[in-house]
């Protein structure tokens, strides 16, 4: 197909002959692409901010904890409260080999933390060095609970970054100072931020962080644990080992195979697969409507070439009478569809672009983090592509009516 100057001539004098029916078709068009990218850009970006919900968990990760039991079992009355206590850490280790990672949490709620004249109500963890491999650390500043930590007892901590603000002014160096919690001095070996918003016992931003044997002495614990936290190896999926795991535990505690109460797992593998599942439709969902939209609009285009056409009669008739072609007016008809699908397809990409910048400005977050809610460039080509293909198709029957139009028959229609 030839373009030329007199070529484009024709097709805007066309265009514009009638320019009302031409922008309302052409808005057809540029609503059906506007609806089509702002679409695809935003189901991106809400996907972007809804992972960022999970930010630093582990997808394979697992917590098990204890409840009351919903049977009465071995003389034990229903409803009877337990505790887990580290050889249940032990026995999941040597009895469910599809474990990978697996250790032990303490917590206490609404306590007291002192600087100097500054206080904060915190939450007070008891970790191991290997919890960071469930539940990732952004460090501000200084490091995170270590083996030696563990291995000596030593009273170190590491504070949220929320608890950091509240006991420090931002100019201060916490590292190497002490903090006092429920009368015993911590000293601050890091600071750390957390960016998801799943909290597992507490957001970790309203923490302080001891290792797990100086919590044990301090608040004299024993052997007793709250929380199991595990992941499982590649290729393995929670779901398979679940009643592995219940059943070690519950036969360590007599508790009834069948109870369906006692333990309580959560398994964010689920989680993250049912995010998936989620967006997987929601990605459907947006080209089924932003291609019907688009469609629409072709259709438009086509049934308005078809009046063109029409009102065209007598001139494709003169035209063929002085020898042009068939395939000179199927290369007209053609042309004008694909101009006006085209022009109208890229003003609302356009368009799109900057509503999707806007969207993207309005959504970063104070620390500097961009949601992605542009398309990208392939998408963008992706579409152009598409606009060209729509305009050849919303042609294709108007040329092929034009091209049957008779000379003769042109004439005695004027």
């Amino acid at each position: 197909m030839k373009f030329d100057r007199d070529i484009f001539e024709e097709i805007l004098i066309t265009i514009t002959r009638n320019k009302t029916r031409s922008f309302l078709t052409a808005f057809g068009v540029f609503w059906g692409i506007f609806m089509l990218v702002t679409l695809i850009g935003g189901g991106q970006g809400m996907q972007e901010m809804m992972q960022a919900q999970f930010d630093g968990f582990a997808t394979n990760s697992g917590f098990l904890w204890p409840q009351s039991t919903g049977e009465a079992y071995k003389g034990f009355r229903k409803g009877r409260w337990w505790t887990m206590n580290l050889d249940d850490i032990e026995r999941l280790r040597n009895g469910v080999q599809e474990m990978d990672v697996i250790t032990a949490t303490l917590t206490r709620w609404n306590k007291n933390a002192v600087y100097q004249d500054k206080k904060a109500t915190t939450i007070v963890k008891g970790l191991y060095p290997v919890y960071n491999n469930i539940e990732q650390q952004d460090l501000l500043m200084g490091r995170f609970i270590n083996d030696v930590d563990i291995k000596e007892g030593r009273k170190v901590c590491v504070l949220g970054k929320r608890i950091y603000e509240n006991l420090f002014d931002k100019s201060d160096d916490p590292l190497g100072k002490y903090v006092k919690v429920d009368g015993i001095y911590y000293r601050v070996i890091g600071v750390t931020e957390s960016n998801g918003n799943i909290n597992i016992q507490g957001n970790n931003a309203e923490s302080i962080i001891l290792p797990f044997t100086t919590m044990q002495r301090a608040y004299n614990v024993g052997r007793d644990i709250e929380l199991v936290c595990f992941t499982v190896k590649p290729g393995i999926k929670i779901s398979d080992i679940q009643a592995k795991v219940e059943g070690i535990i519950k036969e360590a505690h007599l508790i009834s195979p069948d109870d369906k109460q006692a333990i309580m797992l959560l398994n964010t593998e689920a989680m993250f697969s049912m995010m998936d599942n989620l967006f997987k439709g929601i990605r459907i969902l947006i080209w089924m409507v932003g291609l019907g939209t688009l469609l629409a609009g072709a259709i438009g285009v086509s049934n308005i070439m078809m009046v063109t056409v029409k009102e065209r009669t007598t001139e494709i008739g003169i035209r063929r009478a002085i020898g042009a072609r068939p395939q000179d007016i199927l290369q007209q008809i053609l042309s004008e569809s694909i101009v006006l699908t085209t022009v109208a397809g890229m003003a609302g990409i356009t368009f799109a672009v900057l509503v999707l910048q806007g969207v993207e400005m309005a959504t970063t977050t104070d620390t500097g983090r961009v949601y992605a809610f542009q398309v990208s460039f392939w998408a963008a080509i992706g579409t152009c592509a598409l606009l060209i293909a729509l305009g050849v198709l919303a042609g294709l029957a108007p040329a092929y009516r034009a091209m049957a139009i008779k000379p003769i028959e042109a004439i005695r229609d004027e």
